[in-house]
C-alpha cells in the first residue's frame, strides 16, 4: 500500500518523459540576433522582452533555450524564507517555454539557419537602474551546450532605468478599459 502509494504521489509531480532526457553530448553553433526592451520604463508599466537566437551550425540544436537573469534582485534582509524578490513580474513568458527551472525557457530543436524569437510581458515594480541578462543553451541538463562561431556563451544584457512614478492611467467608464496616457 505504501509503495502504491509514493509511486502515485510521484506521477502527480509532473509526471511524464524528463525534460533533460536523451540529451546528446556536444557544442552547437548559435548566436543572438537581437534583443529588444525599453531602456525607460514606468513603475507599473508593462513592456515586451524579444530576445532572437539562429542556429548558424551546421547541427540541429536539440532544444534551444534562455536563461534570463535580472527579473528579480537578491534582498539583504536576514531570515527571509525567499530572498528573491521581483523586479518585474513576468505576466507572460515564452509560448510553449516554461521549463522546470525558474529563470530557463526552452523552444524545442531549432534547425541550421532558423531563428526562434523567446518573448515576455512583464510589469516594472521595482524603481531604479536594473540588467537583465541572457544567456543561450542547446539543451536544459549542460551536455548540450551554446557557442558563438568563437567558442563564447552566447549571451546578452541591457540595462533598464524604471522611473519612481506609475504610468498615467484611467478607466473608461462605458467600457471598463484601462487608458493609459502617453508620455
Amino acid at each position: 500500500m505504501a509503495a502504491a502509494l509514493a509511486a502515485a504521489t510521484l506521477a502527480g509531480c509532473g509526471g511524464g518523459e524528463r525534460q533533460d532526457a536523451n540529451e546528446p553530448r556536444g557544442a552547437y553553433v548559435a548566436e543572438i540576433v537581437s534583443s529588444s526592451f525599453p531602456r525607460s520604463q514606468d513603475l507599473a508599466q508593462q513592456a515586451a522582452l524579444k530576445v532572437t537566437v539562429r542556429n548558424t551550425g551546421e547541427r540541429v540544436i536539440p532544444n534551444v533555450a534562455l536563461t534570463v537573469d535580472g527579473f528579480a534582485r537578491r534582498a539583504t534582509q536576514p531570515d527571509l524564507a525567499d530572498p528573491e524578490r521581483p523586479v518585474w513580474v513576468v505576466d507572460q513568458g515564452p509560448a510553449d517555454g516554461p521549463t522546470a527551472y525558474v529563470n530557463t525557457w526552452a523552444l524545442g530543436p531549432l534547425a541550421p539557419d532558423e531563428e526562434r524569437t523567446f518573448a515576455w510581458s512583464v510589469t516594472a515594480v521595482r524603481p531604479g537602474t536594473h540588467t537583465v541578462r541572457f544567456r543561450v543553451g542547446a539543451g536544459l541538463d549542460g551536455r548540450a551546450r551554446a557557442v558563438t562561431s568563437d567558442d563564447r556563451i552566447p549571451e546578452g544584457a541591457i540595462t533598464v532605468h524604471v522611473t519612481r512614478r506609475p504610468r498615467e492611467s484611467s478607466v473608461d467608464p462605458k467600457t471598463g478599459d484601462v487608458i493609459h496616457d502617453a508620455g
